[in-house]
């Protein structure tokens, strides 16, 4: 008797804490959307600033000063591919982040496909361009970062087309899984940005970047990190949420709390320290 009743209040606190891990879990993902939507607005403000400012003013030279390529004269192709790159950059990074937002998706549904099949298609073409431009004009960081980007491409395709087809067959609950696995990888560039920004801000140096040839080990690592990182933190939180295990959950929403102050500190370098003053 004395056991059975030592062990009632563990029996009933138990789905307690479960339930107490399942808003933590949901209270930290929902943290980390914030911050990343926000963040992801600003360097769409950036791009847009920048490059339909200088566009405006006539001094498309100065392209080359918002990243490793520019107009080049004589290279029409490789010119349209930079204006197509950039434009479709700023509609992904405008609209992409919709898709994490719940209330468009339950309320505003049509609104919630139409504006998802723009942002799968652009970020297919934009991937494509890219590759285009990397292995015909080059870019920082050599060979390397050419593989990665590549890597990354494939990806943005095949999550694509993924995700498309699960919509197609009505299959909501693993079509939102691609959904965000795409949002990942297409958001490659802005995680390497603020990535390579909070690491020189909390070292105060360039510790295992090569600053003339934009290469060393820090890059190798963050060229496959980008994209690599957070799918698998994406695919923990898939294991952590699906799991009855609350202390599992408690333990990715100390993840998800950590990968947001990381995400915030780099947007603020980022912003403070490389998107202000180009523009």
């Amino acid at each position: 008797m004395e056991n059975s009743i030592s062990m009632a209040p563990r029996a009933v606190s138990a789905p307690g804490r479960t339930r107490k891990s399942v808003n933590l879990l949901s209270l930290s993902a929902a943290a980390w959307v914030i911050v990343a939507v926000a963040g992801q607005w600003i360097f769409a403000a950036y791009l847009v600033l920048f490059y339909g400012g200088t566009a405006l003013r006539g001094n498309l030279e100065a392209w080359g000063q918002g990243g490793p390529h520019g107009i080049i004269e004589g290279d029409p192709i490789g010119n349209v591919a930079m204006a197509i790159h950039v434009l479709i950059a700023i509609v992904i990074m405008i609209g992409g982040p919709l898709q994490l937002i719940p209330q468009i998706r339950k309320y505003v549904p049509k609104f919630h496909r139409v504006s998802g099949r723009i942002y799968l298609v652009t970020a297919v073409l934009v991937s494509i361009a890219g590759v285009y431009m990397i292995w015909t004009r080059g870019t920082v960081g050599g060979v390397i970062l050419y593989v990665a980007n590549t890597i990354d491409a494939a990806l943005i395709i095949t999550f694509g087309l993924l995700a498309w087809r699960t919509a197609v067959a009505r299959n909501f609950k693993t079509h939102r899984k691609w959904t965000l696995r795409l949002f990942m990888v297409v958001s490659a560039v802005w995680f390497y940005r603020i990535g390579l920004m909070f690491w020189l801000g909390v070292n105060k140096n360039p510790v295992g970047i090569d600053l003339e040839t934009f290469t060393g080990p820090f890059l190798t690592f963050l060229a496959f990190a980008q994209y690599l990182l957070p799918l698998a933190i994406l695919e923990l939180y898939f294991y952590a949420k699906a799991s009855s295990n609350s202390i599992g959950k408690i333990a990715m929403s100390v993840g998800l709390i950590l990968a947001t102050l990381v995400t915030g500190m780099g947007i603020f370098i980022a912003t403070i320290g490389m998107w202000l003053p180009k523009i």
